[in-house]
Formats: C-alpha cells, structure tokens, sequence
C-alpha cells in the first residue's frame, strides 16, 4: 500500500495556523504610530508635571525658616494662598524632615511633607538576583504619591501632598504609631495614622479629620489621589511586567483587573473594598472598612523595548473619593506592603489572596485545593529543596492520572483492532458516506467499543495542565530558588548568552525547555502511530495521520520558542511530566494492555446481540437519518 504524502493543500494548512500563531503573538505590539504618539503623551505629560512644580514652588507654602510663630502678619500672608491651613506652616514640623518606622519585615520613612510613604523597604528580599545586596523597595526617589485634594469652603483648591504635617511618634503596647497632622488650628487637623505591628506586612492606615467644618466644603467628597511607578524586582522585566497589574475587590465579593497590558487601560468600579497595585512578587494593597462608593483605576504600561525599559514595568493610578459624614472624614484602612504569596495573603482573611492569579473555574480550584496544598506540604513541612519537590510533585500528579492514562491507551488500542473492518466499511460504501457513518456506528455498538472514549480521559487532563500554567508562574516560593544549573526556578534558566536576539525567542537559551522539547517529541513520536492506527480516515475529515505528522515537530518546537523566556520552574515541571508519561505509556503498551485478548473480547462481543445504544447514539443516529433523507429529497428535486 503506497503511504500518504502531504498534498498542497495540507501544507498551505498548516503554513497558515502557524502564520495565525505568529499573527496572535503580535497583534497586540503597538506600530509606529501607537509607540510615537504614546512618546508625545509622555512628554506632555512630563512637561506638565516640571510645570506643576514650577507652580507649586511659586504657590505652596513659604519655608519655614521664613515663618515665625505668632507673627500675625506672615500668617495673614500664608492665609493668602493657604487658606485655613496656613496655620500649619508656622509650626515647627514645616520643614523637610521624615518619620522612620520598622518592624522585622519592613521599614517606612514618613515624609512631614504631604504626610505619605516616601520609602517602603522588604527587609527580607533582594532585588533582580539572590546575593545582589539591593534590598526590594516598592517605594523610593518619588515614585509614588497619596495625595488628598482639598476643596475649601473660600474657594481654594489644595493638595495635601505639598502642605506640612506634624508627626507624633508613640508606642502602644508593641505598636508603634505614627500620627501625621495637617493642622488648620491647635484641635483642628486633618490626620493620617500609620499603625504597625512586629512582624507584619499589614499597616494600619486611617484618615479622619477634626474640626475642619469651617475648612473644608463638605459639599462633594475628598478626592484620594494614589499611584505608585513599580520598579522592576525581577530578572527579566518582560516576565515580570506580564504578571503586574491592578487588581480590586468591589461590590461585596466581586473582584476583577485592569488589563495587565496596553495603554491607558481604566476601570471604573463601585463600593471598592481594596485596590491592589500587583507587581509579579511583590504588590501594595490599600484596603478600607467602609467601602469607597466610586473609582477610577489605570494602568499604563512602561515597558515597550524590555532592552531600554529596565527600571518600571507598570504606572498604576486610583482615584478614591472619600466621603464626609457629619462634616467630618473618617476612614479607616490599612496598606499591605508585602510578598504576593497565597498563604501569606490568605492569613490576613481580607480575600487578598484573590489577587494571585490561579485560573478562572475548575483550575482555579484545582490550584486552590490540590496544587497548592501540595506542593506546600513537600516544600514546607518535609523541608525538601524547591527543584527536588516540583520533581515529587510532579510524579504524585502523574500517578494519580494514570488511571486516566490506562484508560485512554485501552480506548485506542479497541480502536486499532476494529480499523481493518471499519477499512472494511469504508470501502464497501465510499459512495455513501452517511451509510457509512451508520454502519460503523453499529459497529461500534455491537463491539462494545466507545469510541469517545478515548478522548474523555484527554479532556479530563487537560484542566490539570492549563491549572500548572496558571500555578507555577504564581508561586512565591520559587523566586530565587536555585536547582541545579537554575539560578532562579522563577525566572528562565539561561546557559548561553546569545550575542543577538532572535524574534520571539530572545537573546539566550534556556536548557530546561530543550529537555523539555526534546521528552515532547519522543513521548508524541512514541503514540503518534498507535493514534493514527486507532482513528481511521472519514469522509470529509482531516487526515489525522497527516496532522500528527506534523504536530510531532510542530509542538516541540513551539515548547521552544515560548518556554525560554518562562520560568524555570513551569519547565523542569513540563520535563518530567513528559518523562513520567513515557515510562507509564511504556509499562501500560508492554506490560498491562495485552492486544491478542482486547482482539478476542471484541471478537466475542461482536458475536452477541448488540447493546441498547446510548442516547447520544440515537441521537447521532436520529440526525444521521435526518441528513440522509434530506439528501434524498434533494436529490429528487
């Protein structure tokens, strides 16, 4: 019998779902235009912002040394562009002084000018590599602001953030708390209270005001102005920028993002709950009791050369109206300034850990209740090292499979003993394909043999391994985790340092996901003709011989292409899934499913009355008779 070979029309096929791949991969690139006109947008905005500034000098408060307390006639002046709140620049704090706090975990420096966070520090985590001795700072040099914009009740409009506090450092108990004033009196002031306890993540963060009826128009809320330009922690800004976005719990028990990628990307919830400025590892939750009524939430990409672009991944903006009761501001809040780690942000019970991203569905739930759990207890409890408990959780995942492996590989191999009769079939009514489908149903039938049932186990596999995408990326634990040749199994592991970039593929190569390629290909190569045996040619379908064919190359190489730049983690996984895979196949082929006896059971089955079809093949059948005899009244026609 002659072997098939690829027509023209094969190739054209597959030559155009590859070009449709490549077509996904960069239809969300900006052109030209897009990248200059977002230039434009930034110098604006830079000249706006130098502008700001000019004007804030010339507006804000007079210094300090310029100001004496008492002086009725410097106040009457401050009063001039300050309104009720000049009387905070007479106070001795109206300088350029800061407030340091820190507990065991992190280290805040409070700034007397504008009262807000200027410098948060994770004493427990380096930046870019473990060993670098740059400590990970999600605030530093101006990088973000919280800003309240005053509306008063003689017209002004101030910024909180150019005006002076007055700090009260005390300790209560183990806490220490920090008070910052924007005074408008000796009892009348607006207050940010920072509360931290030992060895936490999670500061206490109120804002309420006192006596400021006569200040401030109560008439509209105070705008909470808050954003944050995330610098890159991680070793490859790409990666990491893909996992950085917004992320907000609304209406009770809602959550969703603003995208992680594009321009411009805003979201406008109600009665928010928290807001979550999420870098890959790390993020900065602002969370309130008392729900913020309306938002506004933005992120903008930075990174549009990952070869230029290397210090922000993403600009993040809330806008936060806070609403008056009684005249007065009250709200009580908390920022968590941490590690984005399931179980550090699930022991906080405020449903922060919904901001780690583990799938929508079933694979979400199996991240939450197996993957997780899982890989927790080999990595935590037994105390094995990162790369030797995702190789043991790998085999514990597969073992629990094989039972659907088994069944697969019986399905297939029912279907290779019938493929000479429904050859059979084939030919004796090539003239009449829908009798054709009619009679190798009764086949099927009368065999015993299903033949979904081959597919069934390959779809029940397929959450478990969309679930590992969504998993490892996510899991905390394996940044800076070095295992064998790895540096890092969150980032890739590159062994060659390319002097050029390859498009799509990148400027190094990653060796795990050769491994990985490499077990693909013989794991396809080794059922691929079992597959081609088991599913016969129909009428009007593709050739699957031709299309396995293919996917043999096709799908080793896109492992590739799209696992050099991904973590180490999610590909030494991969590897040894494969591997596991074919030694299960192997022992099940020659060890397990004997063919002579599948061949004699069919045989017998054959010979009995046929089983009571299902309804799905009445069903098929009934449509099949509907098309049949359609057909034939066309004909007549």
């Amino acid at each position: 019998m002659e072997e098939k070979k690829l027509d023209l029309n094969s190739i054209i096929g597959f030559v155009l779902i590859f070009g449709i791949l490549i077509w996904i991969m960069y239809q969300n690139q900006p052109s030209e235009k897009e990248i200059a006109a977002e230039k434009a947008k930034k110098e604006l905005v830079a000249k706006q912002e130098a502008q700001a500034k000019a004007d804030k000098a010339k507006t804000a408060s007079l210094p300090a040394a310029a100001v004496t307390p008492g002086d009725t006639v410097q106040l009457a002046q401050l009063q001039k562009t300050l309104g009720g709140f000049a009387y905070s620049a007479t106070l001795p704090s109206a300088k350029e002084a800061f407030t340091t706090i820190e507990n065991e975990k992190l280290r805040l420096k409070i700034a007397n000018k504008g009262g807000y966070i200027v410098e948060a520090t994770l004493k427990e985590f380096e930046r870019l590599k473990k060993g670098s001795g740059q400590l990970v700072e999600l605030i530093k040099n101006n990088n973000s602001n919280l800003n309240l914009q005053l509306l008063t009740t003689d017209n002004r409009t101030l910024n909180s953030k150019d005006l002076y506090f007055e700090p009260t450092l005390e300790k209560i108990g183990a806490d220490q708390v920090l008070s910052m004033r924007l005074k408008a009196g000796a009892n009348e002031f607006l207050e940010y209270k920072y509360i931290l306890k030992p060895n936490d993540y999670l500061v206490g963060f109120d804002i309420r005001s006192q006596g400021l009826n006569r200040v401030l128009n109560s008439a509209k809320p105070v705008d909470l102005q808050w954003d944050l330009k995330t610098y890159r922690n991680e070793k490859s800004v790409a990666y990491e920028n893909r996992y950085a976005q917004v992320d907000f719990k609304y209406e009770e028990s809602k959550y969703n993002n603003v995208s992680s990628h594009g321009q411009g990307k805003e979201e406008t919830p109600t009665k928010v709950s928290y807001v979550a400025f999420k870098q890959h590892f790390f993020t900065t939750i602002l969370s309130t009791e008392k729900p913020f009524e309306t938002s506004k939430l933005q992120s903008d990409d930075l990174v549009k050369d990952e070869k230029i672009d290397t210090v922000f991944t993403k600009q993040f903006r809330a806008n936060l109206p806070l609403a008056f009761s009684n005249g007065e501001i009250d709200y009580k809040m908390s920022l968590y300034m941490g590690p984005a780690d399931y179980k550090t942000l699930k022991a906080y019970d405020k449903n922060f850990e919904k901001i780690i991203p583990l799938g929508w569905g079933i694979f979400g739930w199996i991240n939450k209740w197996i993957f997780i759990p899982l890989f927790g207890f080999l990595s935590s409890t037994i105390g094995l090292s990162l790369g030797i408990a995702i190789i043991i959780f790998t085999i514990i995942i597969k073992l629990a499979m094989s039972p659907i492996t088994y069944k697969s590989f019986l399905s297939q191999a029912k279907m290779k003993v019938l493929r000479p009769d429904i050859a059979e079939l084939g030919e004796k009514f090539k003239k009449d394909p829908m009798k054709k489908q009619q009679e190798t149903m009764k086949l099927y039938n009368k065999a015993g043999v299903n033949p979904m049932a081959g597919c069934i186990p390959a779809l029940i596999q397929l959450p478990f391994m969309y679930a590992s995408f969504q998993f490892f990326p996510a899991a905390f634990e394996l940044r800076q985790k070095s295992f064998l040749w790895a540096d890092d199994l969150s980032s890739f592991d590159s062994v060659v340092k390319l002097p050029f970039t390859i498009p799509m593929y990148g400027d190094h190569i990653s060796l795990f996901p050769i491994l990985a390629a490499i077990a693909i290909f013989f794991y396809m190569k080794m059922t691929s003709g079992d597959q081609q045996m088991a599913a016969p040619q129909q009428e009007g379908m593709p050739d699957m011989a031709k299309m396995m064919k293919i996917m043999i190359y096709v799908s080793p190489l896109m492992m590739l292409i799209f696992f050099n730049n991904y973590g180490s983690g999610l590909s030494l996984y991969n590897f040894i899934s494969n591997l596991i895979t074919i030694g299960i196949m192997f022992v099940i082929k020659n060890y397990i499913v004997d063919s002579d006896k599948i061949h004699a059971q069919i045989q017998e089955n054959k010979q009995r009355e046929p089983k009571k079809p299902s309804k799905f093949q009445q069903r098929l059948q009934e449509v099949m008779e509907q098309q049949e005899a359609a057909k034939a009244q066309n004909k007549k026609k």
